[in-house]
């Protein structure tokens, strides 16, 4: 794998200020791929100081100059699809497939989306007797995390180059390699210096200066809630703008009319999709308690078909955290029906996909994000039970409705506290807005809600 030795800062590769590094590593062996400089307070305020110079130039672009930018960026993307994709799958273990179909796909995508976004979206209105322009919100600091690297760099600096905005970007430093590559595509694709700047290194040294920056106007961060808040807490007292994309503990509800067996099987492979490691996850199946036996059967096997072909996690700390949960479930009383805490390889950092029956609500495995191939069956007494349980955690993020009558989904969907519902296995839209109800985030990504994140208004009187 190829690894910058600098930063990415003012359009061109730079020296780090300081002499630290990190090694990158490889999930499925635990072999280094390469070493990148960790960032310092130094690396950040340099890389803030290029966008803020670049924002007047970028804000003044006309917005089919920027939609021409990030069309010469999708073409780069889709140029080095193979290459993105291999990269993810070294960083992240991510098996080749998923990482041409998902990790690769969905970025090139929804670059896509934007160019066309930024050419044809209403940058100012009439509203009586004022004109309403939309304005870029200035600096953002974008803060990603490892377990969708590109869609996640992707899902942010688009929209923000698309509003005029300027970017930072601080990657997870467990997938810093495929940051890099955008950046090498960023360039090529002719993006003006300064626009986008990219320092790698750790969070709570990089990611802080970046975050707690006076000359950032917008943080943007995708991450664990806990995590969140901090970034929330320091943007409050520098009365700041944030998005917020944190954690999830979906609901996947299957009514008694569904067909059940495509329900469980659908669902099973959500939760074993990208190791688990998706926060929109939906990690709680909720089936009615006449069906609930034969769903625990389904889905047992679905499980057991995957064996280790889902890939590893991300490192060993996520392996240890997963473990510790499912041995958190058997403690508590959960039946174990797939899977269970014993690595399925000697090397890589796996966890077996694992399904528990038994689950009530009230256990930890049913309320905490786990972030691994773990799923749990609640059963339910009728729709309101099922309701209940459903908006029964601190999340809200995403969710599933499954019943033999659209009508009769979209009914029970509508009263779930959540911000995006698939009903009968409902297809990804990237130009749907993705974002949280409650602890699972502050506003929207994708689409023109997420450029809407980038943007503010000004009123002109006449």
């Amino acid at each position: 794998m190829k690894a910058h030795d600098g930063m990415y800062i003012d359009g061109e590769w730079r020296p780090a200020t300081g002499p630290d590094t990190f090694d990158v590593v490889n999930p499925v062996d635990e072999q280094v791929l390469g070493r990148v400089p960790a960032g310092t307070a130094e690396d950040v305020d340099a890389a803030v100081r290029a966008a803020r110079a670049a924002l007047p130039g970028w804000a003044a672009t006309a917005p089919a100059d920027r939609a021409a930018r990030l069309a010469a960026l999708r073409d780069v993307l889709v140029a080095r699809k193979d290459e993105i994709a291999e990269t993810v799958t070294a960083e992240l273990g991510s098996p080749l497939k998923f990482s041409q179909n998902v990790h690769a796909a969905v970025p090139i995508a929804v670059a896509g989306s934007y160019a066309g976004i930024a050419a044809t979206h209403p940058f100012e209105e009439k509203v009586g007797n004022s004109t309403v322009l939309h304005v870029p919100v200035g600096v953002v600091g974008a803060i990603t995390p490892w377990n969708y690297p590109l869609h996640q760099i992707v899902a942010k600096v688009a929209p923000a180059l698309a509003a005029g905005c300027t970017v930072v970007l601080k990657p997870a430093e467990d997938t810093p390699l495929v940051a890099q590559l955008f950046a090498e595509a960023v360039h090529e694709a002719g993006v003006p210096a300064g626009v986008f700047n990219l320092v790698t290194g750790l969070g709570p040294v990089a990611g802080q200066a970046l975050a707690e920056h006076a000359d950032v106007d917008l943080v943007s961060f995708t991450g664990s809630t806990a995590v969140g808040r901090r970034i929330g807490a320091a943007a409050g007292a520098a009365v700041k703008k944030v998005a917020l994309e944190l954690g999830g503990k979906s609901a996947n509800v299957i009514l008694p009319s569904a067909d059940l067996a495509k329900a469980v099987n659908v669902g099973v492979a959500n939760v074993m999709s990208n190791s688990g490691q998706t926060c929109s996850a939906w990690t709680r199946m909720l089936v009615h308690r006449e069906q609930y036996e034969e769903a625990v059967e389904l889905a047992a096997a679905a499980a057991a078909k995957y064996g280790d072909r889902i890939g590893p996690l991300v490192n060993a700390q996520q392996q240890e955290r997963v473990r510790g949960y499912i041995e958190k479930g058997m403690a508590e009383g959960a039946r174990l029906v797939a899977g269970g805490p014993e690595s399925p390889r000697e090397q890589g950092w796996f966890v077996s996909p694992t399904v528990f029956a038994d689950v009530t609500p009230d256990m930890t495995i049913a309320q905490e994000e786990i972030f691994g191939p773990v799923l749990s069956l609640l059963r339910y007494e009728d729709e309101e039970d099922a309701l209940r349980i459903a908006n029964g955690t601190i999340y809200g993020l995403a969710g599933a409705v499954w019943a033999g009558d659209e009508a009769e989904a979209v009914a029970f969907a509508r009263r779930m506290d959540t911000g995006q519902v698939d009903i009968n296995g409902g297809r990804f839209n990237p130009l749907a807005p993705f974002g949280g109800y409650k602890q699972s985030g502050v506003g929207r990504e994708l689409g023109t809600h997420g450029l809407a994140e980038y943007l503010q208004t000004k009123s002109l009187q006449f």
